[in-house]
């Protein structure tokens, strides 16, 4: 996470960095397919222009398509009559799929226009004669085609419970791809700055030697900034079953595209997973985090759990301000008494508590459910997290934190009672 933002497919106007490639790691060959394709469209393409691209991709947001385009056509075009030709490349290419589908297509065809049919060659019709309207076919009809990006943009408002396993495998693919950013804490600490408020002394009186010691030169020290950890307990249990697999390829997406995060399971009982999603192959890491998980698809115990990670966990991940990603459906057959205490407790102790639930991108859904009704007053963010754009929502979230923090019941309650 360089930079932070979710973002995630070529959907206008955004575009992904690997259509054929699992993550970023693809970005420079997908840049010399590009080139080869071009090449055998009739732009000539050099290896030179190649790097010179993936160097001034750098220097763009890449997840925004129109600067990922305009870059590639500055770098890569040199004649005007190539403008057209490298639109429609542009847009075959990041249609694609794979390599092989690629190689199948006739990109000599593509190099030239649909004819497109004179005044003078069209034969009047008289209305009512035989073959007006739609009943007139031309022997070599024009079919003008429109590549767009429907077929991603499909996918990424699609349920996960809907996914099928080709649409799971691309989904997992553009979850690795995912960049995320949290938002970043003042610490104690202060370092060295240009402009601040606070004045460095020492520095000042040390480098204002050389006028005789009176203070021409100031220097200044900033408080130090430091990331917020990120903490992630998720329900697996029988209710959250539809959902589980594919949560648990968004915690291995995060916890490796993020540093201090650490992961939990619950159903029963809890389960830390951090050390199993360290594995830089998702499918050995979530094969040896579902070996690790004894409860799967059990009942549900949140309280129960959540007395857990508070009492064993709570102090070791949830210093330094951390934010906390519960993920559940609300369904509870604990005691209820014992949640509302324990959902107190872990919301003091953290910085943001947000809660996810994949039932709530259903229109129809309410909170009817006696666990989620009680966790609910505890909550600062309730989303949900039914699909991809559900999780730009979340990046989004995450990067401005700092922007407003919803008033807790703590607070108003200690407010009521003074009063």
């Amino acid at each position: 996470m360089k930079t932070a933002k979710a973002i995630i497919t070529p959907d206008s106007p955004d575009i992904s960095l690997a259509p054929l490639g699992p993550g970023h790691g693809h970005l420079l060959r997908n840049m010399v397919l590009f080139g080869r394709m071009l090449r055998a469209m009739g732009i000539k393409v050099t290896p030179t222009q190649i790097l010179d691209l993936v160097d001034g991709l750098q220097h763009i947001d890449m997840r925004r398509r129109e600067d990922f385009k305009n870059t590639a056509q500055t770098i890569l075009v040199s004649r005007f009559e190539h403008l057209e030709l490298f639109d429609r490349a542009f847009d075959l290419f990041w249609q694609a799929r794979d390599e092989t589908e690629l190689l199948e297509m006739d990109l000599g065809t593509l190099r030239r226009k649909p004819p497109q049919p004179k005044p003078e060659d069209l034969e009047p019709v008289e209305p009512g004669a035989k073959g007006d309207g739609s009943e007139r076919e031309t022997e070599n009809p024009i079919i003008d085609t429109v590549y767009t990006y429907s077929a991603r943009e499909v996918l990424r408002q699609k349920d996960f419970a809907d996914l099928t396993p080709d649409e799971l495998q691309e989904i997992k693919h553009l979850m690795q791809a995912m960049v995320w950013e949290l938002e970043q804490r003042r610490t104690r600490r202060r370092v060295r700055a240009q402009h601040g408020v606070y004045p460095d002394m020492r520095r000042t009186f040390r480098q204002n030697l050389r006028f005789g010691g009176e203070p021409l030169q100031l220097t200044w020290r900033r408080r130090k900034l430091k990331r917020r950890p990120l903490v992630v307990i998720c329900d697996i249990s029988g209710s959250m079953e539809r959902y589980s697999r594919v949560l648990l390829k968004f915690i291995y997406a995060i916890s490796n595209g993020l540093e201090k995060v650490e992961a939990f399971v619950f159903s029963t009982r809890l389960t830390r997973i951090t050390h199993h999603l360290k594995n830089k192959d998702i499918d050995a890491a979530l094969d040896q985090a579902t070996l690790a998980i004894h409860d799967w698809a059990g009942g549900t115990r949140i309280g129960e759990s959540l007395k857990m990670f508070n009492y064993e966990w709570g102090r070791r991940v949830l210093g330094q301000g951390a934010i906390v990603l519960l993920i559940s459906d609300g369904w509870d057959r604990g005691d209820i008494d014992l949640l509302e205490r324990e959902m107190n407790r872990l919301q003091l102790s953290c910085h943001r508590l947000i809660w996810l639930n994949p039932l709530l991108g259903s229109e129809n859904y309410e909170p009817l459910t006696r666990g989620i009704q009680t966790a609910l007053p505890y909550i600062d963010d309730f989303m949900p997290v039914h699909n991809l754009q559900s999780l730009e929502q979340l990046g989004s979230l995450l990067e401005r934190l700092s922007e407003y923090r919803p008033e807790r019941r703590q607070h108003i309650t200690k407010i009521n009672s003074i009063a």
